[in-house]
């Protein structure tokens, strides 16, 4: 039984799944991997140095993959914010049909996108801001839940009541994002109203993802009491690993709240990289991950781990809920 779902449809993949947008994960490699196994992969925008790194990216993944892939622009506060307006244009000047956004005043960025023909999924960890990205214009939303790695915003609101809030109140279709990890919950989301499933720490734990074999490990390690979260006292909240890194940041936070210099050292994306990219240093530098890794127990190629998350959907839906529907005889 094939899982068709409006996202499958509109952008023309073979499952439900979308790989997120992630620091320092997002590359050509991870989004290539994911495209070529019937997802939707995505490359990080802005964990290039500029412009036109991302233009070189973009030209790698095309190399790797003939599939579609997206492309992710998220929008924080940042005591020097890159030139988005750079990054958006090169987005559009490589053809990039499916754009992922994310963070705060989404509404230049739909608005320009849709102009320019893409489709746009805004991810949104509230029902007020998904109601605001679809009255910009925004495609599909992604609702990301609070158990998501990252930043989940100041609500506090779970996947379980948020998107069946969003079945009731969008008129557009959406993804269930934020602590999702297996076909269970692929049902589960599918069964809420969802059309799919954004995954970014899961992806994480794969053969592709072009990070430190000891962050993977850490992942597989981890269970759902793994993550802290830092940042509350400036009200950018992060979910992150809990590592010797994150507790410093917390300790500041208690001692001085609100005064982000104090710790920015701690949270500078340079010592997140390393970890990610060169040392493989689980504990000096805070790294995001969500409550997720609790599901996480290999390192499966994308391919094998997306075709089980969507066979164990698809049994699920036509085995154990099919005959709680049949009438007994």
């Amino acid at each position: 039984m094939p899982l068709k779902t409006k996202l499958t449809e509109a952008l023309g993949i073979e499952y439900p799944i979308i790989q997120g947008g992630m620091h320092y994960v997002g590359y050509a490699e991870m989004a290539a991997a994911v495209s070529n196994a019937g997802g939707l992969g995505t490359i990080t925008a802005l964990t290039q140095p500029n412009a036109e790194a991302l233009r070189q990216e973009i030209r790698k993944c095309k190399n790797l993959t003939k599939k579609p892939f997206a492309v992710n622009l998220t929008l924080l506060p940042a005591l020097a914010p890159p030139d988005y307006g750079s990054y958006a244009k090169v987005i559009i000047d490589e053809g990039i049909k499916v754009v992922e956004t994310a963070g705060r005043n989404p509404k230049k960025f739909i608005k320009f996108f849709k102009e320019n023909g893409c489709y746009v999924i805004h991810k949104c960890v509230a029902i007020r801001h998904a109601l605001t990205a679809q009255r910009l214009g925004a495609d599909m939303i992604s609702m990301d839940g609070f158990e998501c790695g990252g930043h989940p915003g100041e609500d506090d609101i779970g996947n379980w009541v948020l998107l069946a809030q969003a079945a009731r109140k969008l008129k557009v279709p959406f993804v269930a994002s934020g602590g999702c990890a297996n076909g269970a919950q692929l049902a589960a989301a599918l069964a809420l109203g969802a059309e799919g499933m954004n995954m970014g720490t899961r992806f994480m734990a794969t053969k592709e993802a072009p990070i430190h074999p000891s962050i993977k490990q850490a992942l597989v390690d981890g269970d759902e009491k793994a993550t802290t979260l830092v940042m509350r006292s400036v009200r950018n909240t992060e979910r992150v690993f809990k590592n010797t890194a994150a507790q410093k940041v917390r300790e500041i936070e208690n001692k001085t709240p609100g005064d982000f210099m104090a710790f920015r050292h701690l949270v500078r994306g340079e010592n997140y990289r390393k970890s990610f990219q060169e040392t493989g240093d689980t504990e000096n530098s805070v790294w995001s991950c969500g409550q997720s890794m609790a599901l996480i127990d290999s390192v499966p190629a994308c391919e094998e781990m997306i075709k089980s998350i969507v066979q164990d959907a698809e049994n699920i839906i036509s085995g154990r809920l099919l005959k709680m529907t049949r009438s007994k005889l």
